[in-house]
């Protein structure tokens, strides 16, 4: 039976996107925030807790796709040795730390336009990963981060 005649199928990335995905992937939904209709523009695997490790290729990826980056927002309880900013692509990028517990980081491009994406936890399988990210980057996905991570089984290890 087709996917598409099953009900209870789950909605995942095609085969060949769902193998690929592996840690520090990103895969992102790029649009404005003035044009989105969902919560999150995507969603980043790190492959750790380190911020200075994983943050460069990430902007580097976003940079290329969305011009400069500006400005990341990150959950201060969920990174490592978090830095008030990092030189990418020899550009200072300021990082902005607060104590939200969201399971996202949000980036800015120029003064205004924020991009949100989801953070899968490191420690992820990567049947969870591709579970969470493939819910982040629907178009029509209104359910929060931390949500996503529970449905799909990938918040059930305590934070490091």
């Amino acid at each position: 039976m087709a996917d598409s005649e099953n009900p209870d199928a789950r909605k995942l990335l095609p085969d060949e996107i769902y193998h690929a995905v592996r840690p520090g992937t990103a895969l992102l939904r790029l649009e404005t925030t003035h044009a989105r209709g969902g919560i999150l523009d995507g969603a980043w695997w790190p492959r750790s807790r380190e911020i200075g490790a994983e943050l460069p290729s990430l902007l580097a990826a976003l940079s290329e796709h969305l011009g400069p980056v500006t400005r990341v927002g990150l959950d201060a309880s969920a990174w490592e040795e978090l830095p008030t900013r990092l030189i990418v692509d020899d550009r200072v990028v300021h990082i902005d730390s607060f104590p939200v517990g969201d399971d996202t980081v949000l980036i800015t491009r120029g003064d205004r336009d924020h991009f949100s994406l989801l953070v899968v936890p490191p420690y992820a399988s990567h049947d969870e990963a591709c579970a969470a990210m493939a819910r982040a980057v629907r178009a029509d996905n209104v359910t929060p981060a931390e949500q996503i991570l529970v449905e799909t089984s990938t918040d059930t290890r305590p934070r490091t």
